[in-house]
């Protein structure tokens, strides 16, 4: 009998990563005919403003942070996507301060398409992801599902005080960046086959590196908002502290960090089409100085497990520098700054 080699993961989804987000308009209009529920004074953090997570006071010193992601495969390597997926699950705790405590799995699977082995290996590194953290895999649910998924249902907790949500920057406060972009052009490049080994462990080591950094980072007094960039890439997560703090936001364009031969890759053409619609969801609130498709195809990629975008006072910054550094975040940058107004502009 021949047996027939399974299929690259990444040619089981249609698209990959966070990039499978539904479009922020799109989202919009779903949430918009949903019935509005009376919000308790427990739920500290809740749908209002799009923050990574909700967070449930419990008593004066103690609140649950709850969030879920999942997604379809970003690479071919079946741990490796088990690992992202993990990590950019439990990377949303990390963003609003709080330290992981445990996990569920939600895992969906084409059982008749994928081996019982391969399914575990995905398994496997998600555990990995989650053994990194300092946590467990209490439970979860599977299905039987056409297109692979996998994540988690992160849970954490937090003090009260060291809360910090994406909505809550104020003018003079600058912007720090913890991760370089690219993430959704590499994964384009992946499918094609035209990621080289060095973009290829570049985009391992940045998506599976846990954002450890944010609880420490919620413990500085001058950091004053925080939120991690994913699926609707820097320009849209940006957009939503702006849209949050009734705050503008400027991002200083060159200094953001990239991953290495990205501008080369997207320039010949390795953009995902989330890029595109994420622009035609929020392109009219986000302001292009000197800058061109190119620029605006990169502001809006897609990432998986992306960075922090921390927004905190001029005289703290050193002090978040020295926790990214700490934290072996080499890359991590001062971005742009937080101003009076309304939206985003950037400047080449």
């Amino acid at each position: 009998m021949t047996i027939q080699p399974e299929p690259r993961l990444t040619s089981l989804a249609h698209g990959g990563g966070c990039g499978c987000k539904i479009a922020p308009a799109v989202l919009q209009d779903i949430l918009r005919g949903t019935t509005a529920m009376p919000v308790p004074p427990e739920l500290l953090v809740g749908i209002e403003t799009s923050d990574d997570a909700a967070v449930w006071q419990i008593n004066a010193h103690q609140a649950v942070v709850a969030t879920t992601d999942f997604f379809m495969p970003v690479v071919d390597d079946p741990r490796e996507f088990g690992r992202i997926a993990a990590t950019n699950a439990i990377s949303d705790v990390y963003a609003m301060g709080a330290t992981p405590i445990f996990a569920l799995a939600l895992v969906g699977m084409p059982v008749n398409v994928l081996s019982p082995q391969t399914i575990g290996r995905i398994l496997d590194g998600g555990a990995e992801a989650c053994r990194a953290a300092g946590i467990v895999i209490a439970g979860g649910h599977t299905i039987d599902s056409v297109e692979p998924f996998y994540g988690l249902v992160a849970i954490g907790l937090v003090d009260p005080a060291h809360i910090r949500r994406n909505r809550d920057a104020r003018p003079g406060d600058v912007l720090v960046l913890g991760k370089p972009l690219g993430v959704g052009v590499y994964s384009s490049a992946l499918k094609k086959g035209v990621l080289d080994a060095a973009g290829h462990e570049a985009m391992i080591g940045s998506t599976t590196r846990l954002n450890t950094p944010g609880p420490d980072l919620a413990r500085i007094e001058g950091v004053h908002a925080m939120t991690d960039v994913t699926g609707f890439g820097l320009a849209g997560h940006a957009l939503e502290m702006a849209h949050g703090s009734g705050c503008a936001v400027h991002i200083d364009w060159p200094a953001v960090p990239l991953l290495p031969g990205v501008r080369d890759l997207a320039a010949a053409g390795h953009i995902t089409g989330a890029s595109g619609r994420n622009w035609a969801s929020y392109g009219d609130d986000v302001r292009l100085e000197g800058l061109g498709e190119l620029d605006r195809a990169l502001l809006g990629d897609p990432q998986t497990s992306g960075g922090l975008l921390v927004a905190c006072a001029e005289d703290s910054l050193d002090r978040v520098m020295a926790v990214f550094r700490r934290h072996g975040f080499e890359n991590a940058s001062r971005i742009g700054r937080v101003g009076t107004g309304r939206g985003v502009i950037v400047t080449g």
